[in-house]
């Protein structure tokens, strides 16, 4: 394993850049706008508004190329992207001309202050390099917020752009991306460490036992930005191959607990209509392109997307340790309020969801906007040969099934099934929603997929 350094190299806008001496937790937001690449800004520093985002060079699944993925730089530490290549708005342009996307927004009027205008700029560029105009999503645009509701010319210029133009980066996407760095980073008394195996990340957790794994860091990226808070020493799950796997088989689909949303949307072609219907509700394209399926589910938070969904397919979770895997279903995951059955040094490396997936199922989002927020409560109602399953978010300290009320459901019994959310149920009040509201939201819920699936139950 090599030793401990203080430097690292990484590719920005295509010229070799050399780190030396930075925090750890620097974050790329931070990192290039020291180098006066000061069109990526700072507007929430929590992956909200899309004002920081910059371009990521990454290997497309299962193809012997590279993609260019949009993500929140205010979230990513620097350590993570060395020896990875970054684009700024500034890197767009080629040899003083603009980019088509550029001039696209200046030409539809699509900049007003300014302040977000670089960040959709990088978003509309990364859809526009993904696929051609008749296949492009303008939700692609979702993790980005205008202040000064320019939105109309802003979706102009989106939907004026034309195939993928030539050019350097277009070209760069031809060849597979550069393949992942082992690292061992420390300065500042802290640490920053990319190993590339399972068995080296068990070790060192075990020769570091405060250190904490990390892998997009869109949750513990919003503790440092927000809360101020440092680790001594961070593990970084995300080149880790053991973590990135996804198999198919006739009896359950096992998904890595490191693969990013938005590349386990791309990998399962045949996933069930209720998966197609939760990811584009979970946060925005910038957050889907770096947050991960393990640690979506390992920050144990009880307002966290992935558990109703995965609740309600009877999942269950791979963790790893030196002394060999284990697996258990996610209904003994969660211990309590961010509690899981983690125990110190162990990873959890897989979900596994069984077959046959479910006949029917729907996923209920309760938020103040439909997309790119927090759920209030999450809802997810599964159908099969077994039963029901119900599965809550938002509702309790943390993620739960109600077995009582599936047991009325099954049978047909809405109000039973209601009346079972009422007993089982313990919401608490906050500035999202009183606790009467998060009840009268699952009972409401129920009812809902009733009436939308009406001799179904």
């Amino acid at each position: 394993m090599d030793a401990d350094c203080a430097q690292f190299r990484l590719s920005l806008n295509g010229t070799a850049v050399r780190i030396h001496g930075l925090p750890p937790q620097t974050t790329l937001l931070d990192f290039v706008r020291s180098q006066g690449l000061t069109g990526a800004k700072e507007g929430c520093a929590e992956g909200e508004c899309g004002a920081c985002a910059v371009l990521l060079i990454s290997q497309s699944p299962g193809e012997n190329r590279a993609v260019c993925r949009a993500v929140n730089s205010c979230l990513v530490p620097l350590p993570a992207v060395a020896g990875r290549e970054v684009f700024t708005v500034e890197g767009l342009s080629e040899n003083g001309t603009l980019a088509e996307v550029q001039n696209a927004m200046a030409a539809a009027g699509g900049s007003q202050c300014g302040y977000c205008t670089p960040g959709f700029v990088v978003s509309m560029f990364a859809e526009q390099h993904r696929c051609d105009p008749d296949h492009r999503d303008l939700h692609a645009l979702g993790g980005n917020l205008c202040r000064c509701t320019g939105y109309r010319p802003i979706r102009d210029a989106f939907l004026s752009l034309g195939h993928t133009p030539e050019g350097r980066i277009q070209q760069r996407l031809l060849e597979p991306a550069s393949p992942p760095q082992r690292l061992r980073y420390r300065a500042n008394n802290a640490g920053f460490s990319t190993p590339l195996s399972l068995d080296e990340a068990l070790r060192l957790a075990a020769e570091t036992p405060d250190s904490r794994f990390v892998a997009g860091n869109t949750d513990l990226g919003v503790v440092t930005n927000l809360r101020d808070t440092r680790f001594p020493d961070l593990i970084s799950l995300q080149a880790v191959p053991e973590l990135k796997h996804f198999t198919e088989t006739p009896d359950a689909v096992e998904i890595g607990a490191a693969l990013t949303l938005t590349e386990i949307g791309e990998r399962w072609q045949t996933a069930p209509p209720v998966f197609r219907e939760w990811l584009p509700l979970f946060a925005s394209l910038l957050i889907r392109n770096s947050a991960t399926l393990g640690g979506n589910l390992a920050t144990a938070s009880p307002i966290g997307d992935s558990a109703p969904l995965l609740l309600a397919l009877d999942a269950a979770v791979r963790i790893a340790s030196l002394q060999g895997d284990r697996l258990i279903p996610l209904t003994e995951f969660f211990c309590g309020y961010r509690k899981t059955a983690l125990n110190p040094g162990e990873i959890l490396s897989s979900v596994r969801i069984p077959k046959p997936f479910p006949h029917t199922a729907r996923f209920f989002k309760v938020a103040k906007r439909s997309l790119d927020d927090i759920s209030t409560v999450a809802v997810c109602i599964a159908i099969s040969g077994r039963g029901a399953r119900i599965a809550l978010g938002g509702v309790a300290a943390t993620p739960l099934r109600v077995l009582e009320a599936e047991d009325f459901l099954s049978n047909g019994d809405i109000e039973g099934a209601q009346q079972a959310l009422e007993h089982t149920l313990h919401p608490l009040s906050d500035h999202r929603g009183s606790a009467a509201y998060r009840l009268a939201m699952a009972k409401s819920l129920l009812a809902k997929f009733r009436a939308e699936h009406e001799g179904q139950i």
